[in-house]
Parts: structure tokens; C-alpha cells; sequence
């Protein structure tokens, strides 16, 4: 007598759901996130920046508004602290500006540089010569270009900020040594690297994110995991099935012979 053996149901489901949760994982970060963009320090600087996520591609549009003309605004996605924008009282030495410095326990370090061409790293976060250079008092900025894993999953919890720099500290058309150097690099004036405008970015329900994601920046995930379970169960079941038969007609054969 030759013994029947099933192949395990719970081996089929356990092949397929990694390849469920990867695809699910990576969905949970794509939709579209909407910052509005108010002052710091003073500026006067506002705006919106939007930004859709598609996998690791990020479509940006920043619009800024109140800048200073001829000089270059750094501008990036701040990420892995509150999620939120630093108050007039960070300013921690009390000359009545808050610097990048001041705001990192806020909005935190930096997930991605919104460059003009080149590199969009962490690395290029003081790449002046890249950042978009205004002829006027506004600019409008358009990029797609790929952020890490860590930049997606603030945007899914609602931590990431959109943060353009550049102060006109003494009003005179540019930036200058006579509020300090800045701390983050000495041969650059405080003024160029100092915040000018902050925003949370957070899921946007005219773009891409499925409804009830506002709150949270996540979107909601929970279609996408139903999906997922019902996968998994549905290739669970249908191994069930297929061991089943092919155990039974073994037996059937075993029992004819």
C-alpha cells in the first residue's frame, strides 16, 4: 500500500505572501500629499508643495511665494522627528531667529534635497548652486526623482515636512554676514540656510490617496490588506483543494491495485 501525500496547503500560502506583503507594503506609501507652506522667522515667504508618490518616484511641485529674488532657496523634505514645524520659541539663543539647526528637534533631519538637477540626497542639502534661484519675488519648482525608504515611510506616517530656506534678515535684497554665519556650514551667511517656510505634509484626498488617510498621512491601507489576506486565503484554499484530490485519488489507486 503506497501512502497518500498531501502538499501542505499552509507551504503554498506561505510562497505566495511574501510577494503579497511586499506589493501591499509599497502601495501603503503611493498616493498624493499637499503641504501648505507658512512663514518662519519673519519671511513672509508662503506657498504649497505637492507631491505624489509612485513606489520610490516622488512627482514634486513646490510654488513659493515672498522670496528673495537672486539668491538661491534650498528647500528639502525634513524627516524622523514630529513631523511638525518649529515655533517662533525654538529659537534657542534668542537673537529671534529660528535656525535649521533650532528646527531639526521639530521637523527633523533631512529625507531629500529638492534640487534642480544633480543628486537629491541628504548630501545636497547645502548644494546652493542647485536649489532654484528666483528672477523674482516667487518660483515654481517641478522634479521627479527617487527618495529612499526611510523619505516614503514619513510620508506614510504623516512625520514628513516641506522646509524652504533663505531669510532677508535686514531687508537689503541679500543675504548677508550681518546676522551670523550659519552654523551648518561657516562660509555661508545664517540668512541662506535659516528657515523661511515650513509645512506637514499630509495625504492629500484630491490626488491618489484613497479616503480616511488625512489624519494620519498613512491613507487608507486597509482595502489593500483585505486584498492581501484575501490572497493568501484564496491560494490556501485552492492548495487545500488540489492536496486534497491528488491525496484521494492516490488512495483510490492504492486501493484498485
Amino acid at each position: 500500500m503506497r501512502k497518500a501525500f498531501a502538499i501542505p496547503s499552509v507551504a503554498i500560502a506561505a510562497a505566495a505572501f511574501p510577494l503579497l506583503t511586499m506589493s501591499a507594503a509599497s502601495a501603503a506609501h503611493d498616493g498624493s500629499y499637499q503641504a501648505d507652506l507658512g512663514s518662519l522667522n519673519d519671511s513672509g515667504v508662503t506657498g504649497t508643495g505637492m507631491v505624489t508618490l509612485e513606489g520610490d518616484q516622488a512627482i514634486v511641485t513646490v510654488e513659493a511665494n515672498g522670496v528673495l529674488a537672486g539668491s538661491p532657496h534650498a528647500q528639502h523634505f525634513h524627516i524622523g522627528a514630529q513631523g511638525v514645524c518649529p515655533p517662533a520659541s525654538a529659537d534657542s539663543d534668542g537673537d529671534g531667529i529660528v535656525t535649521t539647526a533650532d528646527g531639526i528637534p521639530f521637523y527633523g533631519e533631512i529625507g531629500a534635497s529638492l534640487t534642480t538637477e544633480g543628486d537629491t540626497g541628504a548630501d545636497s542639502g547645502l548644494a546652493v548652486d542647485r536649489f532654484p534661484t528666483p528672477e523674482g519675488d516667487s518660483y515654481t519648482y517641478e522634479r521627479t526623482f527617487s527618495i529612499d525608504q526611510a523619505t516614503q515611510e514619513a510620508f506614510a506616517a504623516g512625520t514628513a515636512v516641506l522646509v524652504v530656506h533663505g531669510i532677508d534678515v535686514n531687508g537689503n535684497g541679500e543675504y548677508d554676514a550681518e546676522a551670523g554665519q550659519s552654523s551648518l556650514d561657516p562660509s555661508l551667511p545664517l540668512e541662506a540656510t535659516a528657515p523661511a517656510a515650513c509645512g506637514v505634509l499630509n495625504a492629500s484626498q484630491m490626488g491618489q490617496m484613497p479616503a480616511g488617510g488625512a489624519d494620519t498621512g498613512a491613507g487608507a491601507t486597509s482595502g489593500i490588506e483585505e486584498q492581501a489576506a484575501i490572497g493568501v486565503g484564496a491560494l490556501a484554499a485552492a492548495g487545500a483543494v488540489a492536496a486534497g484530490t491528488v491525496a484521494y485519488r492516490r488512495r483510490q489507486a492504492a486501493d484498485q491495485a
